[in-house]
């Protein structure tokens, strides 16, 4: 994937944090800011996309709600 150069101004105190981050893991600031900055985008899209699927599910009328399986609740993340 093609990348771009982006700048931005952000508090002395998370540059100081990035410095930090930086020195531990040999990796560079550019390269940790990049990584929060694509999961806070991660996270945020997950919201929505809940947000989006609770509104769509709020609209059923219930009738037209199919549950294709029983779910075992027990048996996920086994």
């Amino acid at each position: 994937m093609a990348e771009i150069q982006m700048n931005l101004r952000i508090e002395e105190s998370l540059d100081h944090r990035l410095d930090v981050l930086a020195k531990k893991t040999g990796r560079s600031k550019a390269f940790s800011a990049a990584e929060a900055t694509e999961g806070f985008l991660d996270d945020c899209e997950d919201e929505f996309l809940a947000r989006d699927a609770l509104s769509e599910f709020r609209s059923l009328d219930g009738s037209s709600m199919v549950l294709h399986e029983k779910i075992s609740w027990d048996s996920l993340g086994k």
